[in-house]
């Protein structure tokens, strides 16, 4: 992986974890935005590379998409929700220390899986711009399930 490469994955995951630990408002249109950014960034950098399609890279990327898919359903399924200290109106919503860990542990194990992809041969399934689809699932698991539990009536967001 290259160094631009390694800084801009760093700084995605320390902006993420940044984000599990902060209280921040359970807007779906704004939780939705970074998966859609991660995802239209992801299909662009591996539509650029021609690399042929291995066996081995489906079942990586597979793999990596369920593991993506169930630990950011996990994610939202944890979060935890309370009116905002400023404006009662507005529910916030953190996954804290234990959206940090299965974070951290979905990373370990696509390192795993990115090295082993690799000895068999996987060239498109451990690229960047799978790493950033495999991102782009986990939020919007995250994203989809929060949606779903964010609580209603009295605890509705403004404007909602």
């Amino acid at each position: 992986m290259p160094v631009t490469d390694l800084l801009i994955a760093l700084a995605v995951v320390a902006y993420i974890c940044a984000k599990q630990l902060t209280w921040r408002p359970a807007d779906p249109g704004r939780m939705w935005r970074m998966p859609l950014i991660l995802g239209a960034v992801g299909v662009v950098s591996l539509t650029g590379r021609h690399v042929p399609l291995r066996p081995v890279d489906v079942v990586v990327l597979g793999l990596s998409a369920v593991l993506a898919l169930a630990s950011g359903a996990l994610m939202g399924r944890i979060a935890r929700f309370r009116r905002s200290p400023v404006n009662p109106a507005v529910v916030e919503t953190r996954t804290g220390g234990a959206g940090v860990a299965i974070w951290a542990g979905l990373i370990a194990i696509r390192v795993v899986i990115d090295v082993a992809g690799h000895r068999m041969g996987s060239d498109l399934a451990v690229s960047t711009g799978s790493i950033l689809l495999v991102l782009a699932l986990n939020r919007a698991a995250g994203a989809l399930v929060v949606s779903a539990r964010r609580p209603r009536g009295e605890y509705a967001l403004a404007g909602r």
